[in-house]
Parts: C-alpha cells; sequence; structure tokens
C-alpha cells in the first residue's frame, strides 16, 4: 500500500532477454582472440582444466542464483538485487558499486577486443595512417565503437537486443567455418608440419603461468551477468533466469572444449613454429577457418553485441543503486514507457571511456576477474546462508543445496587469493569500506534480508552448545538485569550496568508499568522508545517492558520468567535512594528472592547530583574502594565488578583499593601483607590499605576512610535465618550508616560460583 511501483520494461522472454545476451557475451573477445595464446602458454590438456575450472564456478554460481530468484520477485540491478534483498543494503551496495565499475570496464574490455581485430584485419599499412592522423589506432577505434553503441542504446534498447539475433546466427556460422578449416598458410609457411603434431603429449606438470592466464580467460565465462542484469525487463524472470543462464553455460562450455582441442590438432603446440603462431598471432581462429571473413565479421559481431549487453546492463545496476537511495535520486530517472536509465548509461560511457584509456584487453582482464569473483563470492554466500537458515520463507522453485552454494563462494575467494593475493585484500578493503559508509548513512530498506536469521541461527548453535556446558569461574562474566523504570530519569543505573557487562557480558534494561497503563500496543511503543533512547546513547542492550499490579509483582515474575537458558541473567542491579520514608520489606521481600535462586544483587546508591546524563560521557576520576574481609564470595564478587569496570574508558582513570579493617594495631602488619599477597598473585592494578577500627563502629570507620572515593563497594549479608521484617530492618540500618557516602554499590554473591577462585 502506497509503494512506488517500478515498471517491468520490455517484458523480454528467455532466449532475447538472457540466453542471447549470456551466450554472446561469452562467445565473444577472449574466444576468438586469445583462445590461441591460453593454448600456447599452458598446452591441452592445463587449457581444458582453466575452461572447466572458471566454467565451474560460473556453473556452481548459476545454481546459487537460480535458487535465489525463484524465491524472491526480481526488479532491475541484477546480482545487486539479489545481494542486497539477501544479505542486507549494505552488504549490496558494497558489491554493487564495484560490479558497476566492472561492468562499466567490461564495456571498454569488448570495445578494445573489436579495436584490436579490426587493426588486424586493416593490416600494417591503414593502421600506420590512422596512427599519423588520428592516434593510436587501437584506442580511436575503441572510441568510436563505444560511440555507436552510445547511439544505438539511446535508440531503444529493443532495437539493441534484436540485433543480437543475426550477431548470434553469425557466430555460429563463423564456429562452422573454424571446424571445417585446416591448417592456415602461415603454420605452413612457419614449418610446424616437419615435426610430430603431439597433441596428446601434453604435460600434466602444473605451469607456474597457470593463474595469470586464468585471469585473462576468466571474463570469458562471465556472460551470465549480462543475463541477470536485464532482469527488470524480463517477462518471467524467476523462470528466465534460470533455463536461459544454465543453457548459456552448457553451450558455451562445449564449444570451449571443443575450440582448443580442435585448434591443438592443426596447429601443435609443443612445436616452436607453431607456439609461436599461437602466442603472438590473435588472429589466428580466421586463418583456420574455411572462410575467414565470416570469422572477423562475427569478432565484429561478439566484441559489439557483449559491449552492448554490457553497456544496457551497467546502468540497470547503477539505476538499482539509486533506486535504494545509495546514490543520487537524478541518478535513477528512467525515461519512456520501458524506464530506460538514460542518465545512468551516459554515466557507464564515461567509466568505458576512461576504461580504454588505460590500455588493451589484457590489462583490463585481470581487473574484471576480481570484480567478478567478488560479485559471484557473495552471491553463493547469499544462496548458503538462505538454504542454512532453512526459514519459511526460502521456498526456491530451483533448490541448490547450501554446501554446494557456500563450496562455490569458498572456490572464488580461494581463486582471487591466488591470482593476486594483494589484489584480493584491496577488493576486500574497498568492500569493507563502501559496507562502512553505507551503514553510517543509516539507510532505511523497506525489505527484509537473511541477516536476522543468520543471527538467529548462530545464536541457536551458541545457546546449545552453552547449555550443554558448565560454568565455572574460568568462564563467568555478568549477565546484568537492571530495574531503572524511565531511562531519563535513572540514567547512572544503565550506564553503571553497561560499564559492569559492555564487551564482556549482556546487560537488559527493563521496567514495570501498571497494569491500569497497560494496552496492546502501550508495552511494544514503550520497549521501542527505550530500545532507540539506549541505541542514540550508545548503549547496547535488550529491553523488557512488562506490566504488573505493583512494582515488587512485576519485578518478581521478571526474576522468575525472564531469561533463556543459559542466557538467564546472574547479577541483578538495583537502585535505592536516601528517602527515610522507603519502605525496605519490599526490598527485603525481592532480595530474598534474588538471593534464593540464585542470582547476585547490587544495589546502588542514587544520588541525582553524582549521575551522568544521557548523552553527556563523564569520565570518572579518583578512587574506587573496596572493603574486604578476604573470606566472604561477595568480596571477590565487588573485586571481579570493579575490574570490568575499570576497562571501560568511563572508569579506566581510576585507582583501586583494596581496603580492611582490623581491630588491633598488632594485626595492621600481616592484614597488609595479606592484602598486597592477593593483588600481586591476582595480578591486580591496585594498592591496599589496612585501617583501625574507630570506636567499635565498623562503619563509621568505612565512611571516615572512604568518604573522598569516587565510588565505595561494601559487601551484604544473605538472608539467611531471618524474617522478611528483620532483613528489611538491616537493609535500612545499613543504608542509614553509609549514609555520607557519595556513591555506593553494596553487593552480594548468591551465584553458585567460587568468586574467589578467579583470583587464584
Amino acid at each position: 500500500m502506497g509503494e512506488t511501483r517500478v515498471k517491468r520494461g520490455y517484458g523480454f522472454g528467455t532466449f532475447q532477454g538472457v540466453f542471447t545476451p549470456a551466450i554472446l557475451t561469452i562467445l565473444g573477445v577472449v574466444m576468438y582472440l586469445r583462445f590461441g595464446w591460453v593454448l600456447g602458454s599452458l598446452g591441452p590438456f592445463w587449457t581444458v582444466v582453466v575452461v572447466t575450472l572458471a566454467t565451474s564456478v560460473t556453473f556452481i554460481t548459476a545454481l546459487s542464483l537460480s535458487a535465489l530468484v525463484t524465491n524472491m520477485k526480481i526488479e532491475g540491478g541484477g546480482s545487486y538485487h539479489i545481494i542486497s534483498r539477501s544479505l542486507g543494503l549494505e552488504t549490496g551496495a558494497a558489491i554493487g558499486l564495484p560490479l558497476f565499475f566492472a561492468q562499466a570496464f567490461g564495456i571498454s574490455f569488448y570495445c578494445a577486443g573489436f579495436a584490436e581485430s579490426f587493426v588486424g584485419w586493416l593490416g600494417p599499412e591503414k593502421t600506420r595512417w590512422i596512427e599519423s592522423n588520428v592516434g593510436h589506432p587501437e584506442t580511436a577505434l575503441g572510441i568510436a565503437a563505444l560511440v555507436v553503441l552510445m547511439v544505438v542504446v539511446y535508440i531503444s534498447a529493443n532495437l539493441a537486443l534484436k540485433m543480437q539475433f543475426f550477431i548470434l546466427a553469425l557466430i555460429f556460422g563463423s564456429l562452422l567455418s573454424f571446424f571445417i578449416g585446416d591448417i592456415p598458410e602461415s603454420a605452413v609457411k612457419a614449418g610446424v608440419l616437419s615435426e610430430e603434431l603431439g597433441f596428446f603429449a601434453s604435460s600434466t606438470t602444473f605451469p607456474a603461468n597457470f593463474w595469470v592466464v586464468f585471469a585473462v580467460f576468466f571474463p570469458a565465462v562471465t556472460g551470465i551477468e549480462a543475463g541477470i542484469a536485464m532482469s527488470g525487463d524480463l517477462k518471467d524472470p524467476s523462470k528466465s533466469l534460470p533455463r536461459g543462464i544454465m543453457a548459456a553455460i552448457i553451450v558455451s562450455y562445449l564449444i570451449y572444449i571443443s575450440v582448443p582441442l580442435f585448434m591443438g590438432t592443426v596447429i601443435p603446440y609443443n612445436t616452436p613454429a607453431g607456439k609461436e603462431l599461437l602466442l603472438h598471432d590473435s588472429m589466428l581462429m580466421v586463418k583456420v577457418a574455411k572462410w575467414g571473413f565470416i570469422v572477423v565479421l562475427a569478432i565484429w559481431g561478439a566484441s559489439i553485441s557483449s559491449a552492448m549487453g554490457t553497456l544496457l546492463g551497467a546502468p540497470r545496476t547503477l539505476q538499482a543503486l539509486a533506486r535504494d537511495g545509495i546514490l543520487p535520486a537524478f541518478i535513477k530517472r528512467g525515461y519512456g514507457k520501458t524506464n530506460d536509465p538514460l542518465i545512468a548509461t551516459g554515466i557507464a560511457f564515461l567509466v568505458a571511456l576512461s576504461g580504454l584509456m588505460l590500455g588493451g584487453i589484457d590489462y583490463i582482464a585481470p581487473v574484471l576477474s576480481m570484480f567478478f569473483l567478488t560479485s559471484y563470492c557473495l552471491l553463493n554466500l547469499s544462496s548458503a546462508f538462505e538454504g542454512l537458515i532453512g526459514s519459511p520463507t526460502w521456498r526456491p522453485g530451483f533448490n541448490t543445496h547450501w554446501s554446494v552454494s557456500l563450496t562455490g563462494s569458498i572456490l572464488c575467494l580461494l581463486i582471487m587469493i591466488q591470482i593476486n593475493s594483494t589484489a584480493t585484500f584491496v577488493a576486500v578493503i574497498v568492500v569493507l569500506a563502501i559496507y562502512y559508509i553505507v551503514k553510517r548513512r543509516r539507510i532505511a530498506a523497506h525489505w527484509g534480508d537473511t541477516r536476522y536469521g543468520m543471527l538467529m541461527l548462530a545464536v541457536q548453535n551458541i545457546v546449545y552448545k552453552l547449555a550443554s556446558k558448565k560454568q565455572d569461574e574460568r568462564t563467568w562474566s555478568p549477565n546484568i538485569l537492571v530495574f531503572c523504570g524511565a531511562p531519563t530519569s535513572r540514567w547512572v543505573l544503565i550506564e553503571m550496568g553497561d560499564s559492569m557487562a559492555r564487551g564482556n557480558g549482556f546487560l537488559t534494561v527493563c521496567s514495570i508499568i501498571p497494569e491500569s497503563e497497560n494496552s496492546p500496543t502501550r508495552i511494544k511503543d514503550f520497549e521501542e522508545t527505550v530500545s532507540q533512547f539506549l541505541g542514540k546513547n550508545q548503549i547496547s542492550a535488550l529491553v523488557k517492558v512488562v506490566s504488573a499490579p505493583s512494582i515488587l509483582d512485576g519485578s518478581l515474575n521478571l526474576l522468575r520468567m525472564y531469561g533463556f537458558g543459559p542466557l538467564t541473567p546472574n547479577t541483578i542491579l538495583l537502585g535505592l535512594t536516601d528517602n527515610p520514608s522507603r519502605s525496605f520489606l519490599p526490598y527485603a521481600q525481592f532480595i530474598r528472592s534474588a538471593a534464593s535462586s540464585k542470582r547476585n544483587i547490587v544495589i546502588m546508591k542514587e544520588l541525582e547530583e553524582f549521575a551522568t546524563h544521557p548523552g553527556i560521557k563523564k569520565e570518572n576520576t579518583g578512587r574506587i574502594d573496596i572493603w574486604w574481609g578476604g573470606r566472604t564470595n561477595s568480596g571477590a564478587l565487588m573485586v571481579a565488578l570493579a575490574y570490568l569496570m575499570r576497562k571501560n574508558p568511563i572508569w579506566a582513570k581510576t585507582s583501586l583499593t583494596l581496603k580492611t579493617i582490623v581491630s588491633d594495631e598488632a594485626e595492621m602488619v600481616s592484614a597488609k601483607i595479606k592484602l598486597d599477597s592477593f593483588i600481586t598473585k591476582s595480578r591486580l592494578a591496585a594498592q591496599s590499605q589496612v585501617v583501625r577500627l574507630i570506636d567499635g563502629d565498623v562503619f563509621n570507620t568505612i565512611c571516615e576512610n572512604s568518604n573522598d572515593a569516587t565510588l565505595v563497594c561494601l559487601g551484604m549479608r544473605a538472608p539467611e535465618g531471618e524474617t522478611d521484617a528483620e532483613y528489611a530492618e538491616y537493609c535500612r540500618e545499613l543504608s542509614e550508616k553509609t549514609r555520607s557516602l557519595q556513591r555506593l554499590i553494596k553487593v552480594l554473591a548468591a551465584e553458585d560460583i567460587d568468586f574467589q577462585r578467579i583470583f587464584k
């Protein structure tokens, strides 16, 4: 409702919209101009390996692609559209922009191939005339071809695609001419027949230049991008894309295997003269063919059609990026009934023009290989994650097992590293940089993707593993549940919980609202508001809101019900004001319930003048005092929490002091030795202090010695062997006797963890 409906475009079928542009892009420049070089460089055995490996990567990617396109509504944008709808907008952008440049440079590649073949056909005399009057002949002819293509595309994409039927017929005619051809005259003059052919004596030793040759050859099998890029102009993408792409791959593979096998029987690769011809005569297929002029026309037609198909596809990738808000809005503008991306086409033209200035096809091909392998890697990864998650929405009409897709993704990455590890590193950096920039822009996507499912799958496996393990002190981390009400009014509690849990455990911020204020949407809206507020203030936390007749009832319900398996909170953080009229009975009841359920309790004294308000990251300085006799579990928990807090930048500039009280002067030396020994063995950055009891009053002694501390940590006794009323009186007295301390936390360790063993 209210969504803008994107026009479907031309409504092409499988043959015209997918198979034809794909097969023409595959059977193009590399096949005609570089197959002899590949054969001469590697020999027939390794040539077949290169063809098979490259086609296998494309075939696996096509299987993954077929699963993806039969499970989603396909709009314009090809691979970008598919990846962004599966792995998210940021990942789609990270590959969409490099993919556009790969496609745009692909236009340069095909135009450069046309120019090279045309120069070879003209001969040296006419080439010298062009160079003296126009400039470098291959560059000049490449630019001329690019300009003509732009005119045709601007007139009509439909006209451009209809021309491809004629070119397709010409290509198959050229192949027929080649396969009924014979030894060229240049080979006879070179004397290659004077030696034994030895075609089947091909070496199986891995050649040192294998990956160099592979990088130049690989663009020959990337024609599926031409079919994918026209996805927005297909009548039925979910049917046309799998059928058209699979057919193009199978047909092209049969041809690619046959061409070098036949060429190797005609021109022996292992004779010096034959190898010389294969390596340096790019027009060799023309000379082998029975009717060479047909092959020449086919080379021109294939290179021009490939450039045209890419010139139609690249702008649609750019248009889709702009439509999703990644690029400026003016780029997405379409013209006419078929929504032609003329502005994006103009940008693609300029990029292709710059590519022609860089050099010939041998320079452009490795760059294309890296970009296309990156794209294929992410396409396979998208399909693998979808299948691995197995959500109810994953119901592809063409089912590919996730392990096949994952294998394809890993294979792409390994090949990239083999081709050029430095270029792979640069490609990863570029992709990550684009991802980061788009992430920072916080562009709202109007579709769902698999990231939630991927995280859920990871959590599912982790939670099951955690549940099967028993936690001990070596692996303990705080999972804190903070009772804070409205975050703005009790921010100091949230900040304290974040200081303890950030980077170490989980933090849940919970609020309880009266049942009288409850409504079907009240809780959900309040949770979203709190989540957004915490996110804005850079607090990573879960949010839980419940309604209850009273605060105590709600707190007890959360205590009993909140949590999931091993992720149940192990530490409860509460706030307590110095209001003398406050009733401590609810606190006593809650502490008893928490302790009996093996939850640690941290009660923080709240003073508004010492609270850090939302949005203000105030660094604490001064001293954290921990009062500990060295024998209680609560004391060890205080030390553990203080250690974790000081890893947080807000508390990093504070010092830690362990303090203990002795009643006799004679005990001070031995107590000091024990504290220092504990600090040394525990490898703590802390000081020790032993103080003598003042007037027989422990709390007076603590207040006198810690009145200037930034934070004071005290242990609490457990509610054992006394009534709720008696324990409430203990809590009241403890609060009253520590009233003069500015910032105080009281800690009770109730979890089945020997916290003292953390420091042994």
